[in-house]
């Protein structure tokens, strides 16, 4: 079976040193935001390009407490999309704020900036843009226009570790930004995890008091917080992979232009290189009107392509109902229907992706 995702070659690639930092920390006996934690932050934000790195207890957690500390509360209202995991909207409504969605860029999948003015309200107080598959959104507008109406922009970055807008990293343009760590990330944990960065010292202190009760002295609690800490095994193993993470994108670019060159002329859609900015390719995703049936295909030979995602927020059972009913994403729901993610990951084999590669064409063959 060649899997979409493989985090288990992630770590036999770095088996030792990856089970020598776990030792570390066992030897230690320090377990939670000691000085694995801490070592990580700095380094992460440095990576970034940011001030302040804080870790978290998960992607999920990251934005939750980013929202927070933006000051986004009850009956607030946070402008997203619903072509994104589940998790953004989750984000949002922990706090009893409202997601308002809209609809998305044909081609990039990212939050449409053209549509974004029309969807603030007296009550919005941030933007969610989300850079999905590896994908920076379009910036620059969503960034004047937040400006214009003094709203805080969240950069979720859970799949976009190094992807690049214009000369600088995703996660440096907005106030906030949310990092993942789950296993399949271009840098992921062995485990969850997650962080938040910033260049804004204040912010940080929030987010840093934030995810562990609101503390600024030990058992005092001068906010009302949460538990959300990112523990030292995987702040451990993370650091390990962190110095390999520009490889393994080029490794992931790399994979990419193979498939390019090999599926062009097919009746797919290959994925977008905006202008002026790098894609990381956390996953490689193609779009064709005859998607099931070529998942279908390639899961009878052996090859776990996967849709991400197949229902958009608004559509899920626990969500519907949330978008106004003025309000449509054509564009996202077709997304849905024609979605594929093709396997993608660094140690993906030039002899795996011929496999795959020759898989679909052959279902191209075969199909009229």
């Amino acid at each position: 079976m060649i899997l979409c995702a493989n985090p288990q070659a992630s770590y036999l690639t770095r088996k030792a040193e990856i089970d020598a930092a776990l030792h570390r920390v066992l030897d230690k006996g320090w377990f939670i935001l000691g000085q694995e934690v801490a070592a990580f932050e700095k380094e992460f934000a440095a990576w970034v390009g940011v001030e302040h790195g804080i870790g978290v207890g998960s992607g999920t957690e990251a934005l939750h407490l980013a929202l927070a500390a933006a000051g986004v509360g009850a009956e607030d209202e946070v402008i997203t999309v619903a072509h994104t995991a589940v998790a953004t909207v989750s984000a949002i409504e922990l706090l009893g704020a409202k997601a308002v969605l809209v609809d998305i860029e044909p081609g990039c999948f990212t939050l449409n900036p053209a549509l974004l003015e029309a969807a603030i309200t007296p009550r919005t107080k941030a933007v969610i843009p989300v850079h999905i598959y590896g994908q920076p959104v379009d910036l620059d507008p969503v960034l004047e226009i937040a400006r214009k109406h003094g709203l805080k922009v969240i950069e979720d970055c859970a799949q976009c570790h190094g992807a690049k807008y214009h000369g600088r990293h995703t996660g440096t343009h907005g106030h906030l930004a949310c990092f993942s760590f789950y296993p399949t990330k271009n840098l992921g944990a062995l485990g969850d995890g997650g962080a938040v960065v910033t260049n804004d010292a204040v912010l940080a202190g929030k987010v840093r008091a934030l995810r562990e009760y609101g503390w600024t002295e030990r058992y005092v609690s001068h906010l009302a917080g949460w538990n959300s800490r990112l523990d030292e095994m995987q702040a451990a193993i993370l650091r390990v992979k962190l110095p390999h993470l520009d490889a393994d994108n080029a490794a992931r670019q790399g994979l990419a232009a193979v498939y390019d060159a090999a599926l062009a002329g097919l009746p797919l859609t290959l994925p977008v290189h905006r202008d002026g900015c790098s894609h990381v390719f956390h996953l490689y995703v193609v779009r064709s009107e005859q998607r099931d049936a070529l998942q279908a295909h390639l899961k009878q030979h052996g090859i776990g392509a996967l849709i991400h995602y197949p229902v958009p927020v608004h559509l899920q059972p626990a969500y519907r109902g949330r978008l106004a009913a003025e309000r449509t994403l054509p564009e996202t729901e077709r997304a849905a229907r024609e979605i594929l993610s093709l396997p993608l990951y660094p140690e993906l084999t030039e002899v795996q992706q011929a496999q795959v590669i020759e898989l679909v064409r052959t279902f191209h063959k075969q199909t009229p």
